[in-house]
């Protein structure tokens, strides 16, 4: 396992949205400050997502914005961990799978395209000093039905967004050459 540090570099060989930092500094949030995310950062948020590539760029995806005050007896039956419903702002990441390009195989890209349009999402918004969350072991059938999301759409992950309260611990990750082989298998 590698532990990832952020490396140093004179300020001349920095842009100022240096990718590999904003990949080391994106973590999954534990707790959130209550603070409101501003609605002109959830539009950026928002729209790198709608900016993400996807399969034959038919965009199957959808995204359902809940601000969660209020709301939070609804949305912990959805998912139970404090993080999830007190985060200020929770988007549900969903697919319409039958608008999506399907390799010839039979292979349906949905998932794939609405993973890139989260991780634009959360890339986006660790660059403009907001946290996230990834969430997929939610309740699909309490999110239907909370969300009124209907039975030809997919519900794939949801992302609470907001103010991190807490620090991200170290990162581990496999040595790259553990995850790479060139030319063949």
């Amino acid at each position: 396992m590698v532990l990832l540090a952020l490396v140093s570099r004179p300020s001349s060989e920095r842009s100022s949205a240096d990718f590999l930092d904003l990949a080391a500094n994106r973590y999954s949030v534990q707790s959130f400050r209550a603070d409101p995310v501003e609605e002109e950062k959830l539009r950026r948020v928002l729209e790198a997502a709608r900016l993400a590539p996807t399969a034959a760029n038919l965009q199957p995806i959808q995204f359902i914005v809940v601000h969660t005050a209020g709301k939070e007896d609804e949305i912990r039956r959805i998912y139970g961990k404090e993080f999830f419903w007190r985060a200020p702002v929770l988007i549900c990441a969903c697919t319409i799978p039958s608008r999506a390009w399907t390799r010839s195989d039979g292979k349906n890209y949905s998932d794939v395209d609405v993973a890139i349009a989260v991780d634009h999402l959360t890339l986006a918004a660790t660059s403009l000093g907001l946290g996230t969350h990834w969430v997929a072991a939610f309740d699909v059938g309490a999110a239907r039905e909370v969300l009124g999301i209907p039975e030809d759409v997919e519900p794939v992950a949801f992302v609470p967004l907001g103010y991190p309260a807490d620090r991200p611990r170290p990162k581990t990750r496999k040595d790259l050459s553990d995850l790479v082989r060139y030319e063949r298998w």
